[in-house]
């Protein structure tokens, strides 16, 4: 059996030569790649056979969210797994994205994860992670690593292990609250 430092490294080395990874996260199992990396994202978008209008996520570290307004902190901080839709001008700490990952209003959803697996990738790619279920567009989202579509698996180009120690925390995604331009709250997924 392969080490976890080993299959940390494989995925970071996979998603530095602009590549995709299936890996495990605070919630679902998800399919990922650098956020920089626009042409990575588009194989995203090509794997899922997913609309380009549906945006997607993004995992960050917490000093790259670092934001000087409560609301919006707490919520990056909250117990529970909860993606915050907020305009990207509101993240100057947030290393640049690729220009095909926010929605057509300058908004991203960002998570700051708690899976070791995800911080440690997060620490060593030094870039935020594309973070998306791992299904085809309109299907199901996987509930565990065994209800993953093998076609999802074969299309990826480094899949971690289904390891006790990448266990994803959970069978469900995350909550997502959007952060509207005057301030205000909106829960869209509880």
């Amino acid at each position: 059996m392969e080490e976890i430092e080993t299959i940390i490294g494989k995925s970071v080395a996979a998603m530095r030569r602009g590549g995709t990874i299936l890996y495990p996260t605070d919630t679902i199992w998800g399919i990922g790649c650098d956020a920089t990396d626009a042409a990575a994202v588009d194989k995203i978008y090509a794997i899922k056979q997913r609309d380009h209008s549906k945006s997607m996520l993004i995992l960050a570290l917490e000093e790259w969210v670092a934001i000087d307004n409560k609301v919006i902190s707490d919520l990056f901080h909250a117990d529970r797994p909860t993606t915050v839709i907020v305009p990207l001008a509101l993240l100057p700490t947030l290393p640049p994205i690729a220009a095909n990952l926010p929605a057509a209003d300058g908004t991203i959803g960002v998570r700051v994860p708690r899976h070791a697996f995800c911080q440690s990738v997060l620490q060593q790619l030094g870039h935020p992670l594309v973070s998306t279920s791992a299904n085809f567009s309109g299907s199901p989202s996987p509930a565990t690593y065994y209800d993953i579509d093998a076609n999802i698996i074969e299309r990826v180009d480094y899949a971690v292990p289904n390891l006790d120690d990448f266990r994803s925390a959970s069978s469900v995604g995350s909550r997502i609250v959007k952060v509207e331009k005057d301030g205000s709250i909106v829960v869209i997924r509880n």
